[in-house]
């Protein structure tokens, strides 16, 4: 069956062992976008770059606790996502023993820089939201490159700050941005049905 030419839609799934080399080279991809306006004769793209990729994306897909996402238009992987949770001593329990996980770590978001701004970033952030909700988690945590100005707009527009408990240093090479995950709704309650 092949992909319907005229499906524009984003979809976003678990990635597998099999989307490891499609991974690899959007990342590799698009860490050489970035960085070349920056420091154009540096070899971003170069194999080497990539085989870490891949080794560090290897290191991920194999890894039970690290979920995993892939976005893919007309049967292509786009982008990818993974996240990991933050534990945190539950009150009232100053040795830990009971490990409390609130706090969730957006760790990587790529995406093919060919399809920058085509909503594939934002449909992967949406998907990761989702799961975030899902598991309970109440925050949402990321690092972000301080010069990634494309980067801090995107999260910018989807609403994360920055972290007010952890300023910058005067050096710092990564700002972090958070945000507050808003508990789910629960459905109104049905009425029974008036009695006739």
């Amino acid at each position: 069956m092949h992909p319907d030419p005229h499906d524009t839609a984003v979809r976003v799934r678990a990635a597998t062992r099999a989307d490891l080399a499609a991974i690899a080279a959007l990342h590799t991809g698009a860490r050489a976008a970035h960085h070349r306006a920056r420091h154009p004769h540096a070899p971003f793209d170069a194999p080497a770059e990539h085989a870490r990729r891949r080794d560090a994306w290897a290191r991920v897909l194999d890894c039970d606790d690290t979920p995993a996402l892939c976005a893919e238009r007309r049967g292509t992987v786009l982008g990818a996502a993974t996240y990991v949770p933050h534990a945190a001593t539950a009150p009232g329990d100053p040795r830990g023993t009971d490990r409390l996980r609130t706090t969730v770590e957006l760790h990587q978001l790529h995406v093919d820089p060919a399809h920058w701004g085509t909503g594939v970033g934002r449909a992967l952030h949406t998907a990761c939201l989702h799961a975030w909700h899902t598991a309970g988690y109440v925050r949402a945590v990321l690092h972000v490159q301080w010069h990634n100005r494309r980067a801090r707009a995107f999260y910018a527009r989807l609403g994360r700050r920055p972290d007010p408990g952890r300023r910058p240093a005067p050096d710092a090479t990564h700002l972090t941005l958070t945000l507050e995950l808003s508990p789910r709704p629960h459905p109104a309650p049905q009425r029974p049905p008036a009695a006739r």
